[in-house]
This record gives structure tokens, C-alpha cells and sequence, in this order.
């Protein structure tokens, strides 16, 4: 896969160098390879593109006057150049260290990537039996916990404020996958517990509305489908949850 760009953005990519510099005092900057900056914590303007593009041709690191500039890969291929400013060894070592967090960062952006477009597929049920079972096996997404398909419906398309809520709602319930399939609805395929019943799917339903409306300031609708005990049902339940908003709308 090429183009981390897309996958890494340039905001996460300043974070970790900002908070490498803070820590280390020692100036860097990532590249493009086309000798763009992407993220940066030097005053300088820039270095020369050509050599840029020469050095990703050649050896994994190199010196350059008062500077060092690395590698950074995603599997066999250079995806960005690193720069640290002074030759020294401390320079070397964290710019070593940087190397290894951004190539670290792209591997965790493609796995969320990759759990993403599964789980679409899932919902819109584009997926042999076979295919199921073996991707959820590959990405380690058990096939069979007790889940349930939630669906948000916002008022108005593309609705980012929502959408980030939701994120940072179900930030620290890595089994649970957040996505969206059409402009209007955000889906949460839930894991919930053994003990868990209709009326606490319930309340999450109304949470969710009051969040969103209080947080996001967005005007939103809830439903979902029934409870499922393995993986190849999740499509299931969301046609349910489909449903629940269609029917909802006639009642309301």
C-alpha cells in the first residue's frame, strides 16, 4: 500500500515530533519524497528536493553538513525522509527513535484501515462465509462475542462533529468499530456483555442522542437491531437497525 500520506495525517505526524522535541531538544523534520515538508520543527525553509529524491535512492541514513537524514518505510518501500538537525550522537539516536515511532504509526494506521473496510463489507454483506471467518481471524476481531449494530442517523450530511464524538466516546473500547457507509449514518458495530439486555441497549440509544445533541450540537437519530452471537449475523443486525429507522420515521 503506498501514499501513507492519505493514511498518517500531518497533524499526528507534528504531534509526535513536537513531543519528541520538547523532550529531546533536538530539531526534526519529516519529508515528503519529493523533498516536502509534511511536519516540521526547524525555522529553516526547506532542503534541496533534488537532494531529497537522491538520497532516497541511496544508503538509510546520511549526513548533510549540520544535519542527518533517515529512511522512514511502510514494509519494503521509503515512504518519508527524516531529518534531525546536529551530527552529534544524540542526534542519530533520536532520530533512530523517531524512525521507529512513525514506521510504528503507519503500521497501526493501515491495521485500523484494513478493520475498517472489513467491517463495511461485513455490513453491506460483500463477503463469502469463508472470507468472513478468515479476515476476522488475520485482523484478531473475535468471530464470536455477543455484538449488536447501532445506527445514527444526523441531520445533515458529513456531519464531522458527530462523527468525532462518537470516536472519542468509544475511544477506549477497542472492540467496538465505528464507520460509516453513506453520507447521513454513523454505524457502531457494539461488543456487549453476557449479561446485557434490551433495555441496556436502551439507554445507549438515549445517551448517545443526548451526547450528540449537548456535545456536537447535532440533531441526530438512534436505532439498532438485535442482539447477534457470531460475526456473519453483524449484516443482519444492521438491516434490522435499517429498518427500526424507517419504521421510526413513519411513527414520528
Amino acid at each position: 500500500m503506498r501514499g501513507c500520506e492519505h493514511l498518517v495525517s500531518s497533524q499526528v505526524l507534528q504531534k509526535t515530533i513536537d513531543e519528541l522535541r520538547a523532550i529531546t531538544r533536538i530539531d526534526l523534520c519529516v519529508l515528503s519524497l519529493e523533498g516536502q515538508k509534511v511536519a516540521s520543527t526547524f525555522s529553516e525553509e526547506g532542503f534541496e528536493p533534488e537532494y531529497v529524491r537522491e538520497f532516497v535512492k541511496s544508503a538509510d541514513s546520511q549526513v548533510l553538513q549540520a544535519y542527518l537524514f533517515f529512511k522512514i518505510y511502510d514494509d519494503q518501500n521509503v515512504e518519508y525522509v527524516l531529518v534531525t538537525s546536529g551530527g552529534s550522537e544524540d542526534a542519530y539516536m533520536i532520530g533512530k527513535i523517531a524512525v521507529c515511532e512513525i514506521q510504528n504509526l503507519i503500521v497501526a494506521y493501515k491495521e485500523r484501515l484494513d478493520k475498517n473496510n472489513f467491517i463495511q463489507n461485513l455490513l453491506l454483506d460483500n463477503l463469502l462465509l469463508v472470507d468472513i471467518y478468515n479476515r476476522a481471524k488475520k485482523l484478531r476481531i473475535d468471530t464470536e462475542a455477543r455484538r449488536v449494530v447501532f445506527i445514527v442517523e444526523t441531520k445533515y450530511e458529513k456531519d464531522n462533529s458527530a462523527m468525532e464524538t462518537i470516536k472519542s466516546l468509544y475511544a477506549s473500547k477497542p472492540k467496538d468499530y465505528i464507520t460509516a457507509i453513506d453520507e447521513k449514518n454513523i454505524i457502531i458495530v457494539k461488543e456487549i456483555k453476557e449479561a446485557d439486555t434490551y433495555e441496556e441497549l436502551d439507554h445507549v440509544a438515549k445517551t448517545l442522542v443526548d451526547m450528540l445533541n449537548v456535545e456536537a450540537m447535532s440533531q441526530v437519530r438512534v436505532s439498532y437491531g438485535n442482539i447477534i452471537h457470531e460475526i456473519k449475523d453483524v449484516s443482519r443486525s444492521y438491516k434490522e437497525a435499517k429498518m427500526a429507522l424507517e419504521v421510526g420515521k413513519i411513527f414520528y
